[in-house]
């Protein structure tokens, strides 16, 4: 049997984690994001995706899904890549990761998701 929501309650709020370089959950992640938005409306819905570690490869310019991300960055769908772990590339590899148009920038991708919760976001980690 399948079980419906009522999609009337306003203003729903999630933060969406992403910290691994897996091609498939990082598809799952915005697959997540672009059904809350659907099952809530667009201006029902605040949804972020915060990336760090591994994961912030999902917001660079050199992702297949760089389209996907800009289009939902414009379709009211946050991003936000961490700067610990963009530093951290940079001290690796010599220079910061490029990032796709859109995505913001936080100083901590970790305490970014903990004020979120504090906030009243509902966390999903697929």
């Amino acid at each position: 049997m399948l079980l419906t929501l009522n999609a009337q309650a306003a203003n729903q709020k999630y933060v969406i984690h992403i910290s691994i370089d897996n091609a498939r959950t990082q598809k799952i992640v915005l697959n997540n994001a672009a059904n809350l938005q659907k099952h809530y409306g667009i201006d029902n819905v605040d949804v972020e995706i915060v990336a760090y570690g591994p994961g912030l490869s999902l917001l660079t310019q050199s992702n297949k899904n760089t389209d996907r991300v800009e289009s939902m960055a414009m379709n009211n769908i946050i991003f936000s890549a961490c700067h610990n772990t963009m530093k951290a590339v940079k001290r690796k590899k010599g220079k910061f990761p490029t990032l796709t148009d859109g995505v913001n920038i936080v100083p901590s991708g970790v305490v970014r998701i903990g004020k979120l919760q504090q906030q009243g976001y509902s966390y999903i980690r697929p």
